[in-house]
């Protein structure tokens, strides 16, 4: 039996005797897709359900998104399970730092992970990936995966490529970029840290920011968005998945994610009990950005 029929077997199994014994309300996981070699978000009520189950490599999207916006599911008495990779599982876990969900109103099924496609290869996040096996997990499908060093050994090594180049080229680089794109907002749409119940790009009185797509509003835009995803983001990579136009975004966010980490040595999601640093603030913080 390969180990993407046992790991949809064991994930079937699990999420229908927690419906059955009414441990909790909905199970959100993987079904087969309409393409092949697609899968979608299945949510399942009830134990027949639960039989759409699958996992495989191609389940690359980041379920915790389910677990905010207009998706919440937690106003139900009884925890909502939730199928999620060990490096999805870190969005979870800085929810519950940020106080937007409680981990008693989860159940973390956590799956063992070799690595997902996106597209016709590995997904990019998956090269510098060094979790494998389930963290903080309710209960886990798959067996333990042994360690290694993964093929891209430096997580920030596309960001320092950028950091390289003059101001100049930075600039006609991301100008470049940012004039691709058609303010879809599936960026938004599919980033699961970004759960405001009203954007700043939708606000109207006053307008922070041009809502059309035209030069000057797609940079604030993508500015502002890494900006309030500075110390948040996981890296999911959600964002470079679901552009159409391809715009490497995750960039943004990764670069937002080493300044963090070189100033507090902070990875968010890694340490539910760490505080995130723009939260707090402590006498020995390097205030050299503020002179």
């Amino acid at each position: 039996m390969s180990n993407d029929i046992k790991q949809s077997s064991e994930a079937k199994k699990l999420a229908r005797e927690l419906l059955e014994q009414g441990k909790v309300s909905a199970v959100i996981g993987y079904a087969e897709g309409t393409l092949k070699g697609r899968v979608q978000t299945l949510i399942a009520r009830n134990p027949l359900d639960a039989e759409k189950f699958i996992f495989n490599e191609y389940c690359v999207n980041n379920l915790a998104v389910y677990l905010t916006k207009s998706y919440r599911l937690l106003k139900s008495d009884k925890p909502v399970a939730v199928f999620l990779k060990p490096c999805d599982i870190r969005t979870v876990t800085a929810l519950i730092q940020e106080h937007q969900i409680k981990r008693e109103d989860i159940f973390i099924i956590g799956m063992s992970c070799q690595g997902v496609r996106n597209g016709n290869g590995l997904s990019g996040k998956c090269r510098a990936c060094r979790m494998h096996n389930p963290q903080y997990s309710d209960a886990v499908i798959g067996e333990a995966i042994e360690e290694k060093e993964p093929e891209v050994t430096d997580p920030f090594a596309r960001v320092k490529e950028i950091e390289n180049m003059s101001t100049q080229e930075r600039w006609q680089f991301w100008t470049k970029e940012f004039d691709k794109c058609i303010r879809c907002y599936a960026c938004r749409q599919a980033c699961p840290l970004c759960y405001c119940e009203q954007c700043i790009v939708d606000k109207t009185q006053p307008r922070w920011i041009e809502s059309s797509a035209h030069p000057v509003g797609n940079m604030a835009w993508h500015l502002i968005r890494a900006f309030h995803l500075a110390g948040r983001c996981i890296g999911c990579g959600e964002c470079d998945r679901v552009c159409h136009q391809n715009i490497p975004l995750s960039l943004l966010n990764m670069k937002m994610s080493k300044e963090i980490f070189d100033l507090y040595g902070y990875r968010s999601g890694v340490d539910p009990e760490a505080k995130p640093p723009l939260t707090e603030f402590k006498m020995e913080d390097n205030e050299e950005f503020i002179r």
